[in-house]
C-alpha cells in the first residue's frame, strides 16, 4: 500500500516579513512615484540652501558691513554691535526692559553671530540640521518675542503696524528650519550622507 507523505512546514521556515516588504516596497514603485520623491528631495535641498544663504549673508553683513542692513563702517569687524540697534529699539512685549539691558554686551554678540554662522554653515553643507533648527528656531523665537506681533501698539501708545497677531516671518523661518530637520534634507545636494557615516554621528543621532 502506498504511503503518501503530506507534506510539513520546515522548522525554520519563515513567513514573510511586513518590514522586509516595506523596505522593498520603494524599489517597486511605479514612475510616477519615484520620480515625485525626487523631485521632493530637490525641491527640500533647493529650500535649504536658500535659507542656509539667508542665515549666512545676515553673518557676513554684520560682520563686514557691505551697506545693505548694515551700514559700512558700523561692522562687527569696525567695531560695531550686532545686537544693540534692534536690542536697543525693541519698544513692546514681555521682555522689552530685558532686551534693553541685552543691547551692545558681548556675549549677546557673541551668541548671535555664532547662532547665524552656524546654522548657515550647516545648512548650506547639509550637515547637523537637528542642531541647525534648535539654534535657528530659538534666535527666530527670541526675534518673536522682540517684535511683539500680538500687540497693536506699542509701549508709548503709536500703532505697531503688526500685521499679523500670530504668524510673521519669523515663525516661517522656525517651520522651515524644522522641516528641513525632520526631512534630512541633507542628503541631496549637501554632504548629508557622509556625515551620517562618520562614527561619531552614527553614535549620537543628535547630531545628525
Amino acid at each position: 500500500m502506498a504511503v503518501h507523505h503530506h507534506a510539513r512546514p520546515h522548522p525554520g521556515f519563515r513567513a514573510p516579513s511586513l518590514h522586509r516588504r516595506a523596505r522593498t516596497a520603494p524599489a517597486s514603485a511605479g514612475p510616477a512615484t519615484l520620480a515625485a520623491t525626487a523631485t521632493g528631495a530637490y525641491v527640500f535641498a533647493g529650500l535649504r540652501l536658500l535659507t542656509g544663504f539667508v542665515f549666512l549673508w545676515a553673518f557676513l553683513d554684520k560682520t563686514f558691513g557691505f551697506g545693505y542692513a548694515t551700514p559700512s563702517g558700523k561692522a562687527w569687524a569696525d567695531g560695531g554691535s550686532p545686537t544693540e540697534g534692534f536690542l536697543s529699539s525693541v519698544a513692546v512685549g514681555p521682555m522689552e526692559s530685558t532686551f534693553h539691558a541685552w543691547a551692545g554686551a558681548a556675549w549677546a554678540d557673541w551668541l548671535f553671530m555664532l547662532g547665524l554662522l552656524g546654522t548657515g554653515l550647516a545648512l548650506v553643507a547639509g550637515i547637523g540640521l537637528r542642531l541647525a533648527a534648535v539654534a535657528g528656531t530659538a534666535m527666530m523665537a527670541l526675534m518673536w518675542i522682540a517684535e511683539w506681533p500680538p500687540a497693536q501698539h506699542l509701549s508709548d501708545g503709536s500703532p505697531s503696524m503688526s500685521t499679523n497677531p500670530f504668524a510673521d516671518y519669523h515663525l516661517v523661518y522656525a517651520a522651515v528650519l524644522i522641516a528641513l530637520a525632520a526631512a534630512g534634507a541633507g542628503a541631496t545636494w549637501g554632504l548629508g550622507r557622509a556625515w551620517a557615516r562618520l562614527p561619531f554621528v552614527s553614535r549620537n543621532r543628535w547630531l545628525l
